[in-house]
């Protein structure tokens, strides 16, 4: 078992934990931190069968009661509308109402990770929480950092808060259910951190061409990913400074997110147009090094990720941004 320790202040740190069939010892691994005895276990409609059985079951055996929510997958469902239908089922005396007593598990990918935070974060001014992250996006990035937050008409994640999990259980094998798409998708954050930190990452990125050629590396890309992201974070926990490298590929990104009604690009895709278009900006206006923009969209297409952005109306974009 990989393990990571995050350093934050006032009683706030925290341990992300990373081994393949972790969501069976859930209940064991979060009993090490929380004493009480009733969980809510938040997850999607996609995520709900393949996993919420497996977890929900180590918790039960562990001696805690459980309730389970759930909300339709996907980016169209991170707004505040649904985060009040998880406030009223988590406030449902059925089984059992939340207190800020209780615990919340987050169990899916960056969407529920990021809005269960928020939902945690928020009702009765803060219960603790768990993030159990199933995509890879999520095991490399959204999960850890304390950023939770929902999207807005305006633009993406804009409404949200800091707010730091107490655990973090990432279990590679559940990588195995991914689609191609989705699972290429949490690839283009893995580029990213080997873009801004680990050139070593970026080459082994180099010299494997598919998703077979990845898996016997997953474990240490994720625990590469999350070491890069926690160490930032330590040093600058409210992204006024240093934490900002982590959005490399994110301006961009997110305004194709929007551009696109959360639809036309998945949220590593868009950054991977991001990532690209940014670096051909760098290099002419000489700051980034010639060649850079060129590797990158290389490796982009290599794994079947897109390279350029559909072309939107510059007053359209400029707004965005």
């Amino acid at each position: 078992m990989k393990q990571l320790h995050v350093n934050l202040s006032g009683g706030r740190d925290y341990d992300i934990f990373i081994e393949n069939g972790l969501l069976r010892q859930a209940g064991e691994k979060i009993k090490e931190i929380y004493k009480g005895g009733r969980i809510a276990v938040i997850t999607d409609s996609n995520v709900k069968p393949l996993y919420a059985e497996t977890v929900v079951a180590s918790l039960e055996e562990a001696g805690f009661g459980v309730k389970l929510i759930d909300f339709p997958a996907g980016e169209p469902s991170k707004n505040l509308e649904t985060v009040v239908s998880l406030y009223d089922g988590l406030l449902s005396p059925d089984p059992f109402p939340m207190t800020r007593g209780d615990l919340i598990v987050a169990l899916g990918g960056g969407v529920t990770g990021d809005m269960v935070g928020f939902a945690a974060a928020t009702l009765l001014r803060g219960i603790p929480f768990v993030q159990i992250p199933t995509t890879l996006l999520a095991q490399v990035d959204s999960s850890v950092g304390g950023k939770v937050a929902v999207d807005l008409k305006q633009g993406k994640n804009l409404a949200g808060v800091f707010y730091q999990p107490k655990r973090v259980l990432i279990d590679p094998e559940t990588l195995g259910t991914l689609s191609d798409r989705v699972f290429f998708d949490g690839l283009s954050e893995v580029i990213k951190y080997g873009m801004i930190r680990d050139e070593k990452l970026f080459d082994l990125l180099e010299s494997c061409r598919s998703r077979e050629e990845l898996l016997p590396h997953m474990e240490e890309i994720i625990r590469v990913c999350c070491h890069i992201k926690k160490e930032i974070v330590e040093r600058d926990e409210m992204d006024t400074g240093e934490r900002m490298v982590l959005n490399f590929g994110h301006t961009l990104g997110h305004a194709y997110e929007k551009l696109g009604n959360y639809s036309t690009y998945m949220h590593g895709e868009a950054v991977a147009c991001g990532m690209a278009a940014i670096c051909e900006i760098g290099e002419k206006q000489g700051i980034t090094p010639e060649g850079t923009a060129g590797r990158l969209k290389k490796m982009l297409s290599a794994y079947g990720l897109p390279v350029k952005a559909e072309k939107v109306p510059s007053e359209a974009l400029i707004e965005t941004l």
